[in-house]
């Protein structure tokens, strides 16, 4: 029974539901209309694999840096190492057993790959160490890790991102990263400082500030993709930008539920819990993907 309940905590400190945020990688093979090439999609279900390994070496490395903070959050105090259910020690190893694994199959793809999941890991670690306690920077870390999933996703077909996906990606990610925070000032109530030392640095009213920035540049830069003429000749599609409605509603509703329902700790959680996000995600997807391969 101890042995199980070991492998269901290493479990739980690694994260696979958070997995989902890789996903990103398979943008560069999504748009590019290559996912039907047999080579190509295991290529880029490689990378998205490394990522999986490597981020989870770096929740552990945050809640190995957290933990003494985590005892004082509602719900991470009961997380693993927290909890002392797990060493430190042995969540070192893990995490660096599951970077190394990572950095080798990237490699098995090519130099570059591996280079942007090297970049991916040194960032976070200096996310971890530092960063996440300097204000506003802490959340344009966030961001860029799911740009150079982007850009790793990328590099693993030979496929160079557009600086509308770039853009688009950095943007969004943003979006997120500034209502996580905001769930948290709310969550805590005054007792931030306890938890993450750089909230004391924000207030609701500054991230409802940035975030109101935020939203419209997302909207206005997917809005100016879908009506770019280069885009229309590419797809085909004179009508694409009737996509950008389920976009619209997606992002609505994220605002709705961050702000009327207090909600927006975990993006992941949040996409499978709300159905009406879901739908709107779904939609998106197989409505662009029609307009990719069905032309």
């Amino acid at each position: 029974m101890q042995a199980k309940n070991i492998f269901l905590d290493i479990l739980y400190t690694i994260r696979p539901k958070h997995w989902v945020k890789n996903f990103f990688v398979f943008a560069p093979l999504f748009f590019s209309g290559n996912a039907g090439i047999v080579d190509v999609f295991i290529a880029s279900l490689t990378i998205f694999f490394a990522f999986c390994l490597i981020s989870s070496s770096v929740y552990i490395l945050n809640d190995i840096s957290d933990h003494d903070r985590d005892r004082a959050h509602p719900t991470k105090k009961n997380r693993p190492i927290a909890a002392g259910r797990l060493s430190v020690p042995a969540a070192a190893f893990i995490a660096v057993a599951l970077a190394a694994a990572a950095l080798f199959i990237a490699m098995r793809l090519n130099i570059w790959a591996a280079g942007v999941l090297l970049a991916y890991g040194v960032i976070n670690i200096a996310y971890s160490t530092y960063l996440k306690h300097v204000v506003i920077v802490d959340v344009f870390c966030i961001s860029l890790g799911f740009v150079l999933r982007v850009v790793g996703g990328g590099l693993a077909i030979a496929v160079t991102p557009s600086s509308w996906l770039i853009t688009a990606t950095f943007l969004l990610s943003l979006f997120l990263a500034l209502a996580k925070r905001r769930h948290e000032l709310v969550l805590l109530e005054g007792k931030s400082e306890n938890h993450r030392p750089v909230l004391n640095d924000y207030s609701a009213r500054l991230v409802d500030e940035l975030i109101s920035v935020v939203t419209p540049l997302t909207l206005i830069s997917y809005l100016l993709y879908t009506l770019e003429p280069a885009t229309i000749a590419r797809f085909n599609a004179p009508n694409i930008y009737f996509t950008g409605g389920l976009v619209t509603f997606g992002i609505f509703r994220y605002l709705y539920l961050i702000h009327k329902q207090n909600l927006g700790g975990s993006p992941t959680d949040l996409v499978f819990q709300d159905v009406p996000l879901l739908v709107a995600i779904v939609s998106w997807v197989l409505s662009f993907g029609a307009i990719i391969y069905l032309r």
